[in-house]
Protein backbone atom coordinates (compact mmCIF):
# COMPACT_ATOMS: atom_id res chain seq x y z
CA UNK A 1 0.00 0.00 0.00
CA UNK A 2 1.80 3.38 -1.05
CA UNK A 3 1.09 6.23 1.82
CA UNK A 4 -0.01 9.33 0.10
CA UNK A 5 0.83 13.27 1.33
CA UNK A 6 -0.87 16.48 1.45
CA UNK A 7 2.29 18.19 0.03
CA UNK A 8 4.12 16.70 -3.04
CA UNK A 9 7.21 14.88 -1.68
CA UNK A 10 10.85 16.18 -3.22
CA UNK A 11 13.36 13.30 -4.27
CA UNK A 12 15.29 11.96 -1.50
CA UNK A 13 19.30 13.00 -1.54
CA UNK A 14 21.70 11.29 -3.17
CA UNK A 15 24.72 11.02 -0.50
CA UNK A 16 24.49 10.96 3.01
CA UNK A 17 24.94 14.70 5.77
CA UNK A 18 25.08 15.46 9.32
CA UNK A 19 21.80 17.00 10.94
CA UNK A 20 22.69 18.15 13.93
CA UNK A 21 19.77 19.14 16.87
CA UNK A 22 20.12 22.74 18.91
CA UNK A 23 20.00 23.18 22.14
CA UNK A 24 20.78 19.18 22.67
CA UNK A 25 23.65 18.62 20.34
CA UNK A 26 22.42 15.55 19.03
CA UNK A 27 23.60 14.68 16.16
CA UNK A 28 22.20 12.27 13.16
CA UNK A 29 24.14 10.53 10.47
CA UNK A 30 21.73 10.83 7.53
CA UNK A 31 21.57 7.74 4.97
CA UNK A 32 20.09 7.89 1.80
CA UNK A 33 19.26 4.05 1.09
CA UNK A 34 16.95 4.10 4.45
CA UNK A 35 14.91 6.67 3.37
CA UNK A 36 11.84 6.39 4.92
CA UNK A 37 13.76 6.13 8.52
CA UNK A 38 9.68 6.60 10.39
CA UNK A 39 5.94 7.06 9.41
CA UNK A 40 6.29 11.17 10.67
CA UNK A 41 6.27 13.68 8.13
CA UNK A 42 7.81 13.03 4.33
CA UNK A 43 9.67 10.56 3.77
CA UNK A 44 13.44 12.12 4.03
CA UNK A 45 11.98 14.97 6.01
CA UNK A 46 13.63 16.07 9.23
CA UNK A 47 10.62 14.73 11.48
CA UNK A 48 11.14 11.51 9.56
CA UNK A 49 14.81 11.50 10.45
CA UNK A 50 14.85 12.87 14.06
CA UNK A 51 11.98 11.02 15.00
CA UNK A 52 13.70 7.37 14.27
CA UNK A 53 16.03 8.62 16.28
CA UNK A 54 14.06 9.54 19.47
CA UNK A 55 10.21 10.99 18.97
CA UNK A 56 9.82 13.48 21.69
CA UNK A 57 12.85 15.43 20.08
CA UNK A 58 10.95 17.30 18.07
CA UNK A 59 7.26 17.98 18.84
CA UNK A 60 3.86 16.61 16.19
CA UNK A 61 0.83 16.59 17.44
CA UNK A 62 -0.57 15.42 14.21
CA UNK A 63 1.65 12.81 13.58
CA UNK A 64 3.72 14.49 10.77
CA UNK A 65 1.09 14.35 8.75
CA UNK A 66 1.12 18.09 7.67
CA UNK A 67 -2.11 19.37 9.92
CA UNK A 68 -0.44 21.43 12.87
CA UNK A 69 2.41 23.43 13.29
CA UNK A 70 3.64 22.01 16.47
CA UNK A 71 7.32 20.52 14.86
CA UNK A 72 8.13 23.96 14.01
CA UNK A 73 11.54 24.45 13.78
CA UNK A 74 14.51 26.68 12.84
CA UNK A 75 16.78 25.91 10.50
CA UNK A 76 20.29 27.55 11.23
CA UNK A 77 22.23 26.40 8.44
CA UNK A 78 21.22 24.37 5.05
CA UNK A 79 18.11 25.84 4.64
CA UNK A 80 19.05 26.58 1.07
CA UNK A 81 19.52 23.03 0.55
CA UNK A 82 15.44 21.66 1.67
CA UNK A 83 12.76 21.54 -0.63
CA UNK A 84 10.38 24.78 -1.23
CA UNK A 85 8.13 25.42 1.46
CA UNK A 86 4.32 24.69 -0.28
CA UNK A 87 1.21 26.65 0.05
CA UNK A 88 0.38 24.43 2.65
CA UNK A 89 2.96 24.43 5.22
CA UNK A 90 3.11 28.54 5.21
CA UNK A 91 -0.84 28.34 6.05
CA UNK A 92 0.28 26.09 9.48
CA UNK A 93 3.56 28.45 9.81
CA UNK A 94 1.36 31.31 9.95
CA UNK A 95 -0.01 29.47 12.77
CA UNK A 96 2.97 28.67 14.71
CA UNK A 97 4.83 30.94 17.42
CA UNK A 98 8.11 33.22 17.27
CA UNK A 99 7.77 32.77 13.13
CA UNK A 100 11.42 33.96 11.49
CA UNK A 101 12.74 33.87 8.04
CA UNK A 102 14.37 30.40 8.68
CA UNK A 103 11.00 28.57 10.37
CA UNK A 104 10.08 25.59 8.46
CA UNK A 105 7.93 22.38 9.88
CA UNK A 106 9.77 19.37 10.11
CA UNK A 107 7.01 16.81 8.54
CA UNK A 108 7.65 18.82 5.42
CA UNK A 109 11.32 20.32 5.36
CA UNK A 110 13.35 17.60 3.22
CA UNK A 111 17.46 18.59 2.85
CA UNK A 112 18.73 17.59 -0.47
CA UNK A 113 22.03 16.06 1.28
CA UNK A 114 24.62 18.35 -0.61
CA UNK A 115 25.48 20.45 2.67
CA UNK A 116 25.56 19.22 6.72
CA UNK A 117 21.98 20.84 8.44
CA UNK A 118 21.92 22.79 11.52
CA UNK A 119 18.46 22.97 12.95
CA UNK A 120 17.43 24.82 16.65
CA UNK A 121 14.15 23.11 18.25
CA UNK A 122 12.09 26.15 19.81
CA UNK A 123 12.09 25.44 24.02
CA UNK A 124 8.35 25.60 23.53
CA UNK A 125 8.18 22.48 20.95
CA UNK A 126 10.36 20.47 23.34
CA UNK A 127 8.40 17.88 25.88
CA UNK A 128 10.86 16.86 28.31
CA UNK A 129 8.34 15.03 29.56
CA UNK A 130 5.70 12.67 27.80
CA UNK A 131 3.01 10.24 29.32
CA UNK A 132 2.77 7.27 27.79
Amino acid sequence: MTRKYRVPCPPPPKKGYRITLLPKGVELEVRPEQIPYSRHGLPGSILDIVSAKDEHLIEHSCGGVQACSTCHIYVEAGLDSTNETSEREEDYLDKARGVKLNSRLACCCVPDGTVDVVIQVPPWNTNEVKEN
